[in-house]
């Protein structure tokens, strides 16, 4: 695995997590991973890693604000980060890659696969990215969540301490995703860690959430789409998704879904055996479609041997034999 650092404007660059294709024929597809909000790429590594070893190269962004990459005071809405995502794929030469996005990255996904269909041959939605932010209970969520940050900004949390804190409330988790979460927090001179994100900043991608609704983007997309939400613990909560994950599974033209019951919000990095198995299912599912939309009135290799020796004007056939 290597960072990449990628320009994406005069001001901005973004950290971006590469791991080459290993194994036998390794010639898949790549995929670009986006992580949710106040996360960083380092919570993909767990996944990463396996759809490496399945032959596909793979791309997590830190984006703007957050793990290693640049973090200007403004420009968080969906558009600005969405921009960013496209200057970076442009850079790296991704057309026609595997989207996957976790919650807030799941929404980025969606966007960018609706607003740039050159770009993405398949998308994956996970546990985001038909959550509505409109309504009174997710506005209070995340000011709450905005809270939080703010005393957060103070130092208030060890790096042991927390460690300790995922390693008792996640078991399923292994050390790297542990030191993957805690790379959402620098160290302050006092050793205490601080969240990446402003308050503002947070609610400003909140801000950008609640003016434009998933359902909005579902007819633009074209490509294979596997929706892989989380059951949540919450009965009030887990109807709403469910009616969500319909509307969402109804509107699409080529979705398959698979529920995660019993999992946390990070299914990444606590199924990630999983989680690379649905990717892996969506990018078979991509090659298939591709080669079922293949033009059929292609010559056989046979007929290509045969053009090439058929005289051409001037006595010369069109391919000189090997």
């Amino acid at each position: 695995m290597k960072n990449l650092r990628i320009p994406v404007s005069q001001t901005v660059s973004l950290n971006v997590r590469h791991r080459p294709a290993g194994g036998p024929g390794a010639t898949g597809r790549p995929f670009l991973l986006l992580h949710g909000m106040l996360s960083n790429a380092r919570m993909w590594d767990e996944v990463a890693t396996r759809l490496a070893a399945a032959g596909h190269p793979v791309y997590a962004v830190d984006h703007r604000g957050h793990g290693e990459s640049d973090a200007p005071p403004d420009g968080y809405e969906n558009a600005a980060v969405v921009t960013d995502l496209v200057e970076a794929v442009t850079a790296l030469g991704l057309s026609g890659a595997l989207v996957a996005g976790h919650s807030w990255g799941a929404h980025l996904a969606l966007r960018l696969t609706a607003e740039h269909p050159d770009l993405v041959a398949g998308l994956a939605l996970i546990d985001g990215g038909w959550y509505e932010f409109d309504g009174p209970v997710m506005r209070a969520f995340w000011e709450r969540t905005a809270d939080v940050v703010r005393r957060a900004q103070q130092g208030t949390t060890s790096a042991a301490d927390m460690r300790a804190y995922l390693k008792a409330t996640h078991p399923e988790w292994s050390s790297t995703s542990v030191e993957a979460r805690l790379a959402d927090y620098r160290v302050g001179p006092d050793g205490l860690l601080i969240p990446r994100m402003t308050s503002e900043q947070v609610m400003s991608i909140v801000e950008s959430l609640q003016r434009e609704a998933p359902a909005d983007w579902y007819p633009r997309i074209t490509v294979p789409v596997r929706l892989l939400p989380l059951i949540p613990a919450i009965p009030q909560l887990s109807d709403q998704v469910r009616a969500w994950v319909a509307a969402a599974e109804a509107a699409l033209d080529r979705v398959s879904v698979r529920w995660y019951p019993g999992s946390d919000h990070d299914l990444h990095a606590g199924a990630p055996d999983e989680i690379a198995a649905d990717l892996l299912l969506l990018a078979r599912e991509v090659t298939a479609s591709a080669e079922a939309t293949a033009p059929t009135d292609m010559m056989t290799p046979s007929e290509v041997t045969a053009y090439a020796r058929e005289p051409r004007p001037g006595g010369k056939a069109g391919v000189r034999p090997a």
